[in-house]
């Protein structure tokens, strides 16, 4: 009822030059922190209903308005710090003008409006990024999800070393990860051999927000160990990143539409339309493996989704997991599937193509030693320190925020266009 739409980067990110250039000027602060009229209007409509909103709880509490003035909150201080400090630095500039102004007091003004210039910089950046809509799913714990693509046994090697980055850098973040499933070509669950498929479950609130920019195809560049010619090759790999759900309902949840048995939520999935299979594990040895019926694989029948998992020795562990990664996937898929629509109806506005999961994100040159996102155009080089998972994947990272905040800046002013020319049609 009262959250602002959500527009996710695969639904924005091709929106056509010409027009991504006109918006962006749009969007963008100018000198001396100045704001494009759409984007005060929309910061200035949301403080109001900030301020209406809280005037509304004073008398008689309720939780569901609660949770929006929360929302609201950071839009509204940040306007308050912006406008105090635009109305200073006119008072400045007016001193600088009188012609009555003494000396003294003119140097003082002068030195004042430097700073004041810096601050309102800050505070410009700060009310952009207030005004950005929240992902629903930004404050979620995450799995990535690591599949090879083309490039054979050398894409299945880089996708452990995707595998091994993503790891190292949730160690150096302090983010709480675990392998929730491992498995190679022939189905081994076995971790130190090159892998088909892997999923990194990590727990950490607010994980999916941090790394959900990572979803899309990785490519490498480099010379593989079995190449006797020295020549390079490319390989790639998929990794998708999906919100992980709660293992059982709403329970402890905060998000109101955490809610396993509502319909209408995106958590919602109707055992009804679910296949489950019992199998023996695959693998290549251990003592359960091929001796009990402890692998599960869940099909989703109306999508054809299909999960499987067996790394557990507990069919019951394995069922809660299976189910745990397809709420997730068909979480995602709603959510997606309702961005789609809000493509179609901005494509008539200012021509935004469709950029899905299938789009190179990013470049891995061994022999240059560099890393591009080909998103935010970010190149660094320094490649080992990337695949440690160090700072320098964390330059990448935040990179690519930053360019994700603009894109879904623009969308929010494609969004105000599109409203603004209905309303006089």
């Amino acid at each position: 009822m009262f959250g602002a739409p959500y527009i996710c980067r695969r639904c924005i990110n091709a929106s056509l030059r010409p027009a991504r250039r006109r918006l962006l000027r749009s969007a963008s602060t100018t000198s001396h922190g100045s704001f494009s009229p759409a984007l005060l209007s929309r910061a200035r409509n949301l403080a109001s209903e900030h301020d209406r909103l809280s005037k509304e709880t004073a008398e008689s509490f309720d939780a569901k308005i609660s949770r929006r003035i929360g929302e609201l909150k950071s839009v509204s201080e940040a306007l308050k710090e912006w406008e105090t400090a635009q109305d200073s630095l006119k008072e400045l500039n007016s001193l600088l003008k009188d012609p009555t102004t003494d000396s003294e007091l003119r140097e003082l003004a002068a030195e004042d409006i430097s700073s004041t210039v810096t601050q309102l910089e800050t505070l410009s950046q700060r009310l952009a990024t207030s005004l950005t809509p929240k992902h629903p799913f930004q404050d979620l714990p995450c799995l990535v999800e690591i599949r090879p693509g083309v490039g054979g046994g050398e894409a299945a090697l880089f996708a452990a070393d995707l595998l091994k980055m993503y790891q190292a850098y949730c160690s150096r973040k302090g983010m709480r990860s675990s392998l929730l499933k491992y498995e190679t070509a022939d189905g081994d669950s076995d971790g130190n051999l090159p892998l088909a498929e892997a999923i990194l479950e990590i727990e950490t609130p607010g994980s999916y927000g941090e790394l959900r920019s990572e979803a899309g195809v990785h490519r490498v560049q480099r010379v593989p160990a079995t190449e006797s010619k020295g020549r390079t090759h490319t390989s790639a790999v998929g990794v998708l990143v999906l919100p992980s759900l709660p293992k059982s309902g709403s329970e402890g949840q905060e998000m109101g539409e955490a809610d396993f048995n509502d319909p209408e939520s995106d958590y919602y999935v109707n055992p009804g339309d679910v296949r489950t299979d019992v199998m023996r594990a695959r693998g290549a040895g251990g003592q359960h493996v091929n001796t009990t019926d402890s692998a599960i694989r869940l099909t989703h029948i109306p999508t054809n989704t299909v999960v499987s998992m067996q790394d557990s020795r507990s069919q019951h562990q394995n069922r809660e997991r299976a189910w745990q990664l397809l709420r997730s996937k068909l979480a995602q898929a709603k959510r997606e599937a309702r961005e789609e629509e809000v493509v179609k109806l901005r494509r008539g506005v200012i021509g935004i193509a469709k950029m899905g999961r299938g789009d190179k994100v990013r470049t891995y040159n061994w022999g240059q030693q560099r890393v591009t996102d080909h998103r935010s155009g970010m190149s660094v080089h320094n490649l080992d320190d990337v695949m440690e998972g160090g700072h320098d994947l964390d330059k990448i990272i935040d990179s690519v925020k930053s360019w994700l905040g603009d894109r879904e800046i623009e969308a929010m002013l494609a969004d105000d266009e599109a409203a603004a020319g209905n309303s006089k049609s």
